[in-house]
């Protein structure tokens, strides 16, 4: 058998699962909850297992340098987002009354994941009007 043909067997398993645990759910069992977690808990292991392994995979046919050079852009976004983030711009107190744990470190980190969206976002709005412009141009 193919991996193709295994995964989907797999997929069809646990689709059939799910379905009969949704039901039950909506049918007022409340300890199928707890059953519907453990099956979200399978799924989402598999799903992280093989996408480690494609990614490997693809990472040793293709252009290990390339990749390199990505992920390395990537983390460079990030810590310079990190970097911008201060987390004492915010008056913490709403939120600590309340009960929430909230500190300046979660302000920060809060932060650094909003620049490093912008970032992320302006340039991939910019990458692609840059080639909508070039394939205008040629």
């Amino acid at each position: 058998m193919s991996l193709h043909k295994i995964l989907t067997i797999i997929v069809a398993i646990l689709a059939v699962l799910g379905a009969i645990f949704a039901l039950m759910i909506m049918s007022g069992n409340d300890s199928m909850v707890d059953n519907m977690m453990y099956v979200t808990y399978v799924v989402l292991a598999l799903i992280l297992a093989l996408v480690l392994v494609y990614v490997i995979v693809g990472l040793f046919q293709g252009n290990i340098k390339k990749t390199l050079l990505s992920v390395g852009a990537f983390l460079v976004i990030l810590f310079i987002a990190y970097a911008m983030s201060s987390g004492t711009d915010l008056d913490l107190t709403p939120f600590t009354d309340k009960g929430m744990e909230v500190t300046e470190a979660t302000s920060k980190y809060v932060g650094a994941g909003l620049y490093a969206f912008y970032a992320l976002a302006i340039i991939a709005i910019g990458s692609m009007v840059f080639s909508g412009f070039k394939k205008i141009i040629n």
